[in-house]
């Protein structure tokens, strides 16, 4: 497979090519690949196709997690976005109603798409789904955006980190948002450019977010962070369209986000020592659960 290790490299080639970032990404995965171009986007709607179903899933009545901790909340989101008061439009409502459900629904063992880890699994479904709801982007399109959601996560990983235990939250739920971000601008005709610039913006806005599950378990506060996350991913996405440009490109970006996070402290990357989990509440929560183990 073919490995991407710069975002800038990647706009400058397929603008040199006059094309889309997805469309340079397809082409070059499937010559590395040795594999059509067609099987590889089966693939990408195999998976577009997981996560819709795991929208569904994760609103249905009744949905409660092995601990008891979560479940019904993206049920509640969903039922006020159907009013249509909600503060921030009903895009952004529907869009955190999904990326939700979606948590839940992976706290409940549900089948998910890891987008890129099952911590922020429901971000990037969360802006594609609701795009084709509320905008009438098309099924190819849809899994063309995601083609652009991983490979701004291929250099992320490469670069970086994806790994909560390893760099934090920001280096989940802010690759998620920066994934979903640059998906968000291609599917509303954006430049490549842009594309870059939203990427950026959202990991920026990410950067710091300290891992700190209540119990050890992918719930509290991991549910929530996904539907704030898909709001700066809208909102980044938003900024972009309208011309703003991150100051610093969005490789420096990224590769600062992998100095912050290798700044964090043990108690801070997913090992329940510190942030919420120490709270009186999180230790009563995990006492709870598991005993005084």
């Amino acid at each position: 497979m073919l490995t991407y290790r710069s975002i800038t490299e990647m706009v400058d080639t397929a603008d040199k090519n006059r094309q889309s970032i997805s469309k340079l990404v397809l082409s070059d995965q499937s010559t590395a690949m040795e594999t059509p171009e067609s099987e590889i986007l089966s693939r990408m709607k195999e998976n577009l196709n997981v996560m819709r179903r795991s929208a569904e899933k994760g609103m249905e009545p009744g949905l409660r997690s092995v601990s008891g901790l979560s479940g019904g909340d993206g049920l509640k989101a969903n039922m006020y976005a159907a009013r249509g008061e909600a503060i921030g439009g009903s895009f952004c409502a529907r869009a955190t109603a999904i990326a939700l459900a979606i948590q839940e629904y992976n706290a409940a063992m549900g089948k998910i798409v890891a987008a890129p880890t099952a911590g922020s699994s429901g971000i990037l479904p969360a802006g594609v789904i609701t795009m084709m709801e509320q905008r009438g982007t098309s099924e190819d399109a849809a899994i063309m955006a995601l083609v652009t959601a991983g490979a701004i996560g291929m250099v992320i990983a490469n670069e970086a980190s994806v790994s909560g235990a390893q760099g934090g939250c920001q280096a989940e739920c802010g690759s998620a948002a920066a994934m979903t971000a640059g998906a968000l601008v291609e599917l509303n005709g954006g430049t490549n450019a842009m594309v870059a610039h939203a990427a950026a913006i959202a990991l920026q806005n990410l950067m710091g977010l300290v891992c700190d599950p209540v119990a050890g378990l992918v719930e509290v506060p991991c549910i929530l962070r996904n539907g704030g996350s898909i709001a700066i991913a809208i909102n980044s996405a938003d900024l972009a369209l309208a011309g703003v440009e991150s100051v610093i490109p969005v490789d420096e970006v990224i590769l600062a986000m992998n100095e912050v996070g290798n700044a964090l402290p043990e108690s801070l990357r997913e090992t329940s020592q510190g942030g919420l989990a120490a709270t009186p509440t999180g230790q009563a929560i995990y006492k709870k659960i598991f005993g005084n183990t």
